[in-house]
């Protein structure tokens, strides 16, 4: 634990340490993690940002076009490569 580092409780009890502003609990962002399809191959903060816009599946995936997906927060470039090579797997593509 570094000196800049505050013990902090989530509202579900669990305790854990974070210097940064940032609230997600490290020990409830495990247990939602997937354990497998594309989702499970994100960044916790880009599948969050899928998450947040209800995007859960490549079918709602495809609904979207890389641009919208780089403009929501959290979703960063090296996603997209996954996310494209994911899609085309299925016959999907990002919508243009």
């Amino acid at each position: 634990m570094s000196a800049r580092q505050r013990l902090r409780t989530c509202p579900k009890g669990h305790q854990y340490y974070k210097s940064s502003d940032c609230p997600t609990c490290p020990q409830c962002e495990a247990d939602t993690r997937p354990a497998e399809g594309v989702l499970a191959q994100l960044s916790a903060p880009a599948r969050r940002a899928l998450e947040h816009q209800g995007i859960k599946t490549l079918a709602q995936l495809a609904r979207h076009s890389e641009k919208e997906l780089l403009a929501l927060h959290g979703m960063g470039p090296s996603s997209i490569p996954k996310l494209k090579s994911a899609l085309s797997e299925k016959g999907l593509a990002f919508r243009q």
